[in-house]
């Protein structure tokens, strides 16, 4: 297999769910051995931070990549696209700390990278193969990845609300079910938690046209599939674990979040070489 990137340039412009800034972004074709960078064109000397799991310095409600000057949240969603349309390398010119939200998916990014198309370069691509298990744990959750001959991702969700409960996705990870299945799974959100979340200077951006919003007792949005939350947590996960680069095996999870995920991609890299 060989190293990709985007075909040409395109743009997409919308607001961000977190800080509710106004934003654009443009993924531009780069070099082979470029990875997945980010430039803030909005900053002196557009300073860059690549999509590694050693930028990672927060994690709470969204992944946060960080290096200098540089700094970029709520990453995933776009990362997770990259990941599931083979796109190895790409320059991503972002004007604003937070990428679009847009419909709380993927799915508008898949589409994005559609329209860019790909193009295959010289060089080949390394995969990180697992050989053994790795695994993150606390009391009640944890995420752990096997050997395994793909990329495949088994997720229990567990949530109070008397509409999810619990749910459980399985899915092996290839383009065609992640643009189907997983890429249009929007963010979830509950009423109850937004005074406190945009007290923190969270969810600025968030309405009904990109969250999946549920008050005490029932759902504001219109779903897209029944069990939606544990598919969004799906993908979360492989755009959090995108940070590690290629990889395959099998992750399974039990109510993992952003900061579980985001450990287990650092234990990859510490302890996986690429063959």
């Amino acid at each position: 297999m060989h190293q990709t990137t985007v075909g040409k340039r395109v743009e997409y412009t919308g607001i961000g769910l977190h800080s509710g800034k106004d934003v654009s972004i443009a993924l531009n074709p780069a070099p082979a051995g470029t990875g997945i960078v980010f430039a803030r064109t909005d900053l002196a000397g557009a300073p860059r931070v690549a999509a590694r799991a050693a930028k990672v310095t927060a994690a709470m409600r969204a992944t946060t990549l960080e290096e200098g000057a540089a700094k970029v949240f709520t990453v995933e969603h776009l990362l997770a696209a990259l990941f599931a349309m083979e796109i190895d390398n790409c320059l991503v010119e972002i004007d604003s700390v937070e990428p679009p939200v847009a419909d709380g998916s993927a799915l508008p990014f898949v589409e994005l990278i559609g329209t860019a198309g790909t193009v295959t370069l010289g060089s080949t691509r390394e995969v990180i193969r697992i050989k053994e298990a790795h695994m993150v744990r606390q009391p009640d959750k944890f995420i752990t990845i096997l050997p395994y001959d793909g990329f495949r991702i088994t997720f229990t969700s567990v949530n109070p609300h008397p509409l999810l409960g619990v749910q459980f996705g399985d899915f092996e990870i290839d383009r065609d079910t992640f643009i189907r299945e997983i890429a249009p799974a929007r963010t979830i959100g509950f009423m109850h938690e937004v005074e406190s979340l945009q007290a923190q200077g969270l969810a600025l951006g968030g309405s009904l046209e990109n969250v999946v919003v549920y008050d005490d007792t029932s759902v504001l949005t219109p779903l897209r599939f029944t069990d939606e939350l544990v598919r969004h947590k799906i993908l979360d996960i492989i755009g959090d674990l995108s940070l590690v680069g290629p990889v395959r095996g099998h992750v399974i999870a039990v109510k993992s979040s952003h900061a579980l995920n985001t450990a287990l991609a650092r234990e990859i890299v510490c302890n996986v070489h690429s063959i």
